[in-house]
């Protein structure tokens, strides 16, 4: 029933993104199975991922598989001269080997054995199709969404102090080593998910079953749900809004996207220099291009995410964990992604989504239906006030900013005290052998 929907929902994003002149994720991912991938790292990511239901041996013949077929392509590009079209020169070969095993199991595997490497296969096509998906669904928010709410979201945060007025200042300040060493963390939080993901299923080839619950599975139901927002709540960030896009880090990035200057659609020219006036906040037209992907910031959404997954791993991955997330969240705000609202909106929407996720797995136990409600609660208060009390919440920043930090603290609170509920084991007192008493 699940891959029956998620199918489903595939050709759906594939007709729509036909109807606006482009293709759509699943062209976009077929076509990598020749052209050169946009992103190889994320492929080879995948495979690493799919790799948990293999055994050692399958393991090292799927890489030099990957690799040797990533080099013949190489050889024959470099041969017809063929341009990679700003895509990576590597890539194929993990996308090849991949199929390659799902086609394996269906032909020569059966009962739990083919189960198991189709479940293997089945996350690592979903983590593919999960950025070509993601890319549809921002064309469509930019289509269909010819408002954003910007000066609504810029007004409220002033009750958090502006945080990515601040923080843009300090990484433009730091210069081209600041800037792109943010942006490589950003841009590979996909590929630190992975890393934690492999410590959580390093058991599966052994004990040939997946755990209940694990990291890939909150990505992916946040990758889900996340977005559906956007059409709710359209922002498109304070570089874009009330700046010149992604121009403004044309000096200095080493891989900045190809965008034209959003100047002309701005509120104004003042990001991150002038704080923005705390007036009557309009909706405003903006561009078709820009996606409207700020609230809440999925990318904080998933670093939490990370953060939470890691906290019972070695310490190496403890550290690394609490530096994406801490990364992530200077690079958010940073780059003008996103405003602070929408970070704290992003927090209590994962945790949101694990509470959920793990009172499933527990049959919905009171404790836990408790704390879904309320994070629901939490993040719906959270949209409602930035949309109908923006102006109040600038004018009062001492009761507004308070109250929206001590609303993310509780969830957090609420959720850590669920959790170690959930996982205390209650150790049973042994009780002392009988002894014999004389007569």
């Amino acid at each position: 029933m699940t891959a029956a929907v998620t199918l489903g929902f595939l050709v759906a994003l594939e007709f729509a993104a036909r109807h606006y002149g482009t293709p759509g994720p699943i062209s976009l991912q077929a076509r990598e199975v020749i052209h050169a991938p946009k992103s190889g790292g994320l492929l080879y990511a995948a495979l690493a991922l799919m790799m948990v239901v293999l055994t050692r041996r399958e393991r090292f013949i799927a890489v030099v598989a990957a690799i040797g077929i990533d080099l013949g392509f190489l050889l024959v590009r470099w041969a017809v001269d063929a341009d990679t079209a700003g895509g990576h020169p590597f890539g194929n070969g993990a996308l090849w080997v991949t199929l390659g095993v799902a086609v394996l199991a269906v032909t020569r595997r059966t009962g739990p054995e083919r189960i198991l490497l189709l479940k293997g296969v089945g996350l690592a096509l979903l983590l593919m199709a999960g950025r070509k998906t993601g890319d549809t669904w921002l064309l469509i928010t930019s289509k269909t969404r010819t408002t954003v709410l910007d000066q609504y979201v810029a007004v409220a945060d002033h009750a958090l102090g502006d945080p990515s007025w601040l923080v843009g200042r300090l990484v433009t300040a730091s210069g081209a080593v600041g800037y792109n060493v943010l942006d490589f963390v950003y841009g590979n939080l996909a590929v630190a998910a992975v890393v934690a993901a492999l410590y959580q299923l390093r058991h599966v080839a052994a004990e040939r079953r997946f755990p209940r619950h694990h990291l890939v599975r909150t990505f992916l139901v946040i990758g889900l749900v996340g977005p559906a927002f956007y059409m709710i709540f359209p922002v498109v960030g304070p570089i874009f809004a009330y700046g010149t896009g992604t121009e403004h880090w044309a000096a200095v990035s080493l891989w900045a996207p190809d965008m034209p200057p959003t100047a002309p659609w701005a509120a104004a020219d003042i990001w991150p220099r002038t704080l923005p006036p705390a007036d009557a906040p309009q909706p405003m037209t903006f561009d078709g291009i820009t996606p409207r992907n700020c609230m809440p910031s999925l990318h904080t959404a998933w670093a939490t995410a990370i953060f939470i997954h890691t906290r019972k791993s070695p310490r190496l991955l403890r550290y690394a964990g609490t530096f994406w997330l801490i990364a992530t969240l200077c690079a958010t705000l940073g780059f003008g992604w996103h405003y602070g609202a929408d970070l704290i909106a992003g927090v209590v929407f994962t945790l949101t989504i694990e509470a959920a996720l793990r009172a499933y797995d527990r049959g919905w136990d009171p404790a836990g239906l408790r704390l879904v409600a309320y994070g629901t609660a939490v993040f719906t208060a959270f949209l409602l006030s930035y949309r109908w009390l923006p102006v109040q919440m600038a004018h009062y920043p001492w009761l507004a900013g308070p109250l929206l930090l001590a609303a993310t603290a509780s969830v957090v609170y609420g959720y850590a005290r669920t959790t170690e509920q959930w996982s205390r084991r209650t150790v049973p007192v042994p009780r002392p052998e009988p002894q014999p008493e004389p007569i």
